[in-house]
């Protein structure tokens, strides 16, 4: 078991699923976000570091049919995994984002919390190697970091923080379709900014990387 497995998982085991600081009783961003983008529910979505999070319950909720989440941490993915019926269209992914190689292609992937975690260049290159062959050429994508102006430090680890424009210079050729701040507070009633990109892809990216804030 790698060290981040075993950090994520631990993280969860002391706090379940709704005392950790980015806990949402909706994800309502991210539905506003997915709604915006077009996304049909029978296209195959994929929720990177979905963990416990409640936004695989919403999207079979509303007739999604192809959900993928993907997370490092098992204890997590159980979390959610009880909270839905068998035959729930969901597809469980215990899986190392920075290692991880996608064997088919989604019309949207969805991100709200993990990329800030890679400080590390080489992450974050693995990072995006992933999420371009896992989208391909004409596939829709939405990010949530911490803003400039959030926290340093979360769950014990340092976090690198964007602003939009960083983000869409980072993920190259994309067009953005919306950008927005969000003021999250958390259960223990912290208030976290987060910068959210939600864009189409128009390409092969570009290899510069955006500075670190």
């Amino acid at each position: 078991m790698n060290t981040r497995r075993r950090h994520w998982d631990r993280r969860y085991a002391d706090s379940g699923a709704t005392r950790v600081s980015w806990y949402q009783p909706t994800p309502s961003t991210s539905l506003a976000l997915i709604e915006r983008l077009g996304i049909a529910a029978s296209a195959p979505v994929i929720d990177v570091g979905g963990g416990a999070s409640l936004l695989v319950d919403q999207l079979v909720l509303r007739g999604y049919t192809d959900v993928s989440v993907l997370d490092v941490a098992a204890t997590a993915l159980e979390i959610a995994r009880r909270r839905l019926p068998g035959s729930a269209p969901v597809h469980w992914l215990c899986e190392d984002i920075t290692t991880w190689q996608p064997g088919r292609r989604y019309a949207l992937w969805h991100d709200r919390a993990v990329f800030h975690f890679l400080t590390d260049a080489a992450e974050r290159t693995a990072y995006l190697d992933a999420m371009h062959a896992a989208l391909g050429d004409d596939g829709a994508l939405i990010l949530a970091t911490f803003a400039t102006d959030g926290p340093e430090h979360c769950s014990g680890l340092p976090v690198a923080r964007y602003d939009a424009l960083g983000l869409e210079r980072l993920l190259g050729d994309v067009t953005v379709i919306e950008s927005l701040r969000e003021e999250h507070t958390t259960p223990t009633g912290d208030t976290q900014p987060f910068t959210w990109i939600a864009a189409r892809k128009t390409g092969a990216r570009s290899t510069s990387q955006a500075p670190l804030q």
